[in-house]
């Protein structure tokens, strides 16, 4: 389980989340929504610190290195399951065993052929795909991902939503799409000025209680 209990965060002087608890079982599958603001990313960074030794985390600016490939951009998801020696025999020739599993999870995401090429020369929807690749490379029991489809196109979005939900046993994942949060996750959490608005299974979130977390 993870847990959270009365959790408050401020940076200087604005405080981001109110006294927000949180508790996840394990196999959960969540989906955070909200305006702009709301505190997702925070809670999110939160939820990571305490759970950074069993999870893997796609950052919403993606944080790869645009002068790397593919491929070593999705290696270091795992460079601290290998001995330095490995990584470095990875870095100068990349392993086989290490090139067929990362190209098998480029390949899901409909990336095929793209392992070796220049993170900087790929489009935007395609670098989160590949923060997305890093973060299932990785592995671990739990996923969390700050807006994984922002910048993928539609088509393409349900599909990465898919392979997360498949490759992860417990996932929590921030989304400004919330149809695909109505379509694919079974607890929903409205988060609305830094603090819980609602925490429902997907069937009892209403278009009412939606209406009220986006007001203005």
């Amino acid at each position: 389980m993870i847990r959270l209990e009365n959790i408050s965060v401020a940076y200087k002087d604005k405080t981001v989340l109110h006294s927000i608890s949180l508790r996840v079982q394990e196999g959960e599958k969540i989906a955070l929504v909200g305006p702009s603001g709301a505190g997702k990313t925070t809670l999110l960074n939160k939820l990571y610190e305490i759970t950074r030794d069993r999870a893997a985390f796609v950052h919403q600016d993606y944080a790869l290195v645009p002068q790397l490939s593919a491929f070593h951009n999705i290696y270091i998801g795992r460079l601290d399951h290998y001995p330095t020696w490995y990584n470095i025999l990875n870095l100068i020739k990349p392993q086989k065993q290490e090139v067929d599993r990362v190209s098998g999870i480029l390949d899901s995401l409909n990336m095929t052929g793209k392992i070796f090429e220049r993170v900087a020369k790929l489009s935007g929807g395609q670098q989160q795909r590949v923060a997305v690749a890093r973060a299932i490379y990785r592995g671990g029991d739990i996923l969390l991902a700050d807006e994984p489809i922002s910048s993928i196109d539609p088509h393409q979005a349900g599909n990465v939503i898919k392979l997360i939900l498949k490759t992860s046993r417990t996932v929590i994942v921030s989304l400004h799409a919330v149809e695909f949060a109505l379509e694919y996750f079974d607890r929903l959490v409205g988060l609305r000025h830094g603090k819980v608005h609602f925490d429902l299974p997907r069937k009892k979130v209403t278009k009412t209680l939606l209406t009220e977390l986006y007001r203005t």
